[in-house]
């Protein structure tokens, strides 16, 4: 299987954003404070910015969720073959049932 250009971009990212959370934990590298408030413009655009990717993200999981809901849920190809089988089954059933009590009353059958 072959991953697309997409995922492995957002694999690439992640895994950036997961190492640079990590060396600011442990103080390997710092951004300070005083950076975020000499710069209000670029913390204003920040917080835009993460709370429209917030909303999309939270408009997408929503429009997922309600097309689940409400789409009409049929079975599927794996679930259709199992009610086939188990009519086939029935079926079966019934006949040795038949084929038994038939043998019972010409006195053949298992007493």
């Amino acid at each position: 299987m072959r991953t697309s250009r997409t995922i492995l971009f957002w694999s690439v990212v992640i895994v950036i954003l997961v190492l640079l959370e990590i060396l600011e934990v442990t103080h390997v590298f710092t951004l300070g404070f005083a950076s975020i408030l000499a710069q209000p413009l670029v913390f204003i655009f920040a917080v835009m910015l993460i709370t429209v990717l917030a909303l999309v993200g939270a408009l997408f999981v929503g429009i997922f969720i309600a097309h689940r809901i409400l789409s009409p849920g049929g079975f599927t190809p794996f679930e259709e073959e199992m009610l086939k089988m188990r009519e086939e089954v029935k079926k079966v059933s019934e006949q040795l049932k038949a084929l038994n009590d038939r043998m019972e009353e010409e006195g053949k059958g298992p007493k």
